[in-house]
């Protein structure tokens, strides 16, 4: 029989990664895990997994700056993202920086390691409704990632908080769907209107719109 499959999970909720080793039993091997960056990057690399799951949201640059350190050195290395989110500017940021793979977290445990096996081999595995985003920015190039400026100034979180304050979400509705404080979304919100030089919520709804981010 051959050995499991190696892999990391890299999230900054322990709740969630102690429920994904439940999940995943004993049909991979579950060799470490990570709540930040630095650690995710330094274990990572002193281990060398098969295959990471990887969340996108999570401080001082989330997934991306962990897949783009990692690969950096070690590019034999397998990410597949596991979010919460379906925004199309986190797949495609995510794809666009190596990750061969991008599922949500209401994925199955069965369809969760089947994942994990085919990102191993080398396959390309997106929930559904994520591969159409993949398919058509790599068609047009006109959906947001390294091309706007703009767009890459904003954080992960950033670009998350004017997704949904876009959509219409209050202030206590966004820290309920991110489960942070409406003194965090806030301070998000402050932030994205100095770094994009906009002075209401209006103006960056019309500008989320423009880019097909809402």
């Amino acid at each position: 029989m051959s050995e499991p499959l190696r892999v990391f999970l890299v999230d900054d909720h322990a709740m969630f990664r102690a429920g994904v080793r439940a999940e995943l039993g004993d049909r991979v091997e579950v060799i470490g895990e990570a709540s930040t960056v630095n650690d995710a990057v330094r274990d990572i690399s002193a281990k060398l997994p098969e295959v990471v799951l990887l969340d996108v949201h999570m401080p001082d640059g989330g997934g991306r700056a962990v897949l783009e350190r990692v690969r950096a050195a070690h590019p034999e290395v397998r990410f597949l993202a596991l979010s919460v989110s379906d925004a199309a500017e986190d797949v495609i940021g995510l794809i666009r920086a190596g990750a061969r793979g991008y599922v949500t977290k209401t994925i199955s445990s069965d369809d969760l390691v089947d994942a994990i096996r085919r990102v191993s081999d080398g396959d390309a595995v997106f929930s559904p409704r994520l591969a159409g985003f993949v398919l058509d920015a790599f068609a047009s190039k006109t959906v947001g990632g390294g091309s706007d400026p703009e767009l890459d100034q904003l954080t992960n979180r950033e670009r998350e908080v004017l997704r949904l304050l876009a959509r219409g979400y209050a202030y206590k509705e966004i820290a309920k769907e991110l489960y942070i404080s409406i003194k965090t979304v806030e301070t998000h919100v402050s932030n994205v209107l100095r770094k994009l030089q906009m002075s209401n919520r209006y103006e960056l709804s019309r500008w989320a719109a423009d880019r097909h981010i809402v």
